[in-house]
């Protein structure tokens, strides 16, 4: 049976016992704390790295949150690892070459939030390989507009250069730094989508337009 999110004990067990190591071993710098917010929320971050996932975390505990996580790749003890890790976490699972995968994970992200939950994406839909943004994919801009919860932007720089894509082991240096954007409210837009077809160009424009608004957030913010 899978947990169903990042359960509040192991949460509060994050936060306790984990953010602390995380704290003394990687991050040098936090700012925007006083910009989360107090509802849920969907964060929306920038991917040079699985260490991500850890700063990701760092500033949803101790609250009940998920992650969008891919399940198309990795064979073997890594692909053990990571269904562990996604079991642990509740992690939503999506199939990026699978068009009814992609539409069961938004089902389920959207799910997660209206029960209270927070949900962490990364807009890029995968690592970055030279450590430079990517073109964002429309994932949270959809699950934007069927829920209507902020999209809070987060900006993580560092993580890169201590463990890329390809490296197993990450370094251990106290250099990454975490930048928590104002949360983005799209009330027009959301407003708008509400009497469109999802499956419409304009819908699609909508979703458009929020993904570069958000993408552009972060990149301000690195």
């Amino acid at each position: 049976m899978k947990l169903s999110i990042m359960n509040r004990p192991v949460s509060w067990f994050c936060k306790i016992f984990v953010k602390p190591l995380i704290d003394g071993f990687l991050i040098k710098e936090v700012r925007g704390l006083e910009n989360i917010p107090k509802t849920n929320f969907i964060l929306a971050a920038n991917h040079g790295s699985h260490l991500d996932w850890i700063l990701s975390g760092y500033v949803c505990v101790p609250r009940r949150f998920t992650y969008i996580g891919q399940v198309d790749s990795y064979r073997g003890l890594l692909m053990l690892g990571r269904i562990i890790l996604y079991f642990i976490a509740g992690v939503i699972p999506i199939n990026r070459k699978n068009e009814d995968s992609k539409k069961r994970a938004i089902d389920e992200a959207v799910k997660a939030i209206k029960k209270g939950d927070i949900l962490v994406i990364y807009p890029e839909g995968t690592r970055s390989r030279s450590g430079e943004i990517g073109k964002g994919k429309l994932g949270a801009a959809k699950i934007y507009l069927k829920t209507g919860v902020p999209i809070l932007p987060l900006g993580i720089k560092g993580t890169f250069e201590l463990m890329p894509a390809g490296k197993s082991f990450p370094k251990l240096k106290k250099s990454t730094e975490i930048t928590i954007g104002k949360p983005l409210y799209f009330r027009e837009e959301f407003e708008k989508a509400k009497n469109l077809d999802c499956h419409s160009e304009e819908y699609k424009n909508i979703c458009q337009r929020i993904t570069e608004k958000v993408m552009g957030e972060i990149k301000n913010l690195l």
